[in-house]
């Protein structure tokens, strides 16, 4: 009679199992994007969704719509430079007060609500740390969102109903150990990098930097925005959290 090691069948059904169980990415993990390698299925009640080309990601629901977490509402990337863009130009920035005037709650021609639709910021809207003024750029409460555009690769933000506008500043990376640039808003344009959308996610690049996701950026501290020079959802900086952000295109902001 042939000899059974059982051991040996329950070492390789524990194997199958492990196999298994290291194919499925867990909720909001990674589940796909190019030159990724990690499990491409997500755990029971997930569906993997792609954001941009480099990153995948697990989120709730399934595939046919029944996700707990709402699609924006888009609309066709922003014209072409030269069309109807933006024609705002830079003149004082106003100071901050309980009822200062902007550009008011519901959604002007030619700009778009920024936002993340992911935890741990879902529904956090771009805006200035200090309403409409030059100061840290960070995701908050859609009450006080602000109003974008992305123009000649400039990030900008209308301020008031004269069009004036405050552009996205890029922190300069000091030496290649900085992981994280800081994002702010000045009256004046940037020369570091250029933002871009993609989709409708909102993008970074220079060529000075190389980076896996350019879409990748951080929240952190009293919910400061920066780039994200690392590798979304690995080795990320202690008290932040990766995140994408997006265009929205609803008359107004939607908590």
């Amino acid at each position: 009679m042939l000899a059974i090691d059982l051991s040996s069948l329950t070492f390789v059904a524990l194997a199958i199992i492990g196999g298994v169980s290291a194919q499925t990415a867990g909720g909001y993990q990674q589940c796909g994007g190019l030159n990724f390698v990690g499990p491409t299925i997500c755990v029971s009640g997930w569906h993997c969704e792609k954001l941009n080309d480099w990153y995948f990601q697990c989120l709730p629901g399934d595939a046919t719509g029944t996700a707990s977490v709402p699609t924006p509402t888009l609309s066709p990337p922003p014209p072409p430079s030269g069309t109807t863009t933006p024609t705002g130009t830079v003149t004082s920035v106003p100071s901050p007060s309980a009822t200062g005037t902007g550009p008011g709650t519901t959604l002007r021609p030619n700009y778009y609500w920024i936002r993340a639709v992911v935890a741990p910021n879902f529904h956090k809207y771009l805006q200035s740390a200090t309403a409409r003024t030059v100061s840290d750029a960070v995701l908050n409460s859609p009450t006080t969102a602000g109003q974008f555009n992305i123009v000649n690769g400039q990030l900008v933000q209308l301020i008031n109903t004269s069009g004036t506008l405050l552009y996205a500043r890029v922190t300069l990376r000091a030496d290649s150990t900085v992981n994280r640039l800081l994002i702010t808003w000045a009256a004046t344009p940037d020369t570091y990098g250029t933002f871009g959308f993609q989709g409708d996610t909102v993008t970074w690049s220079t060529s000075s930097i190389t980076r896996q996701n350019t879409a990748a950026f951080l929240v952190c501290e009293n919910q400061r925005l920066y780039i994200n020079l690392g590798a979304y959802g690995y080795m990320t900086p202690a008290g932040c959290a990766d995140q994408t952000i997006h265009y929205y295109n609803g008359a107004t902001a939607d908590a």
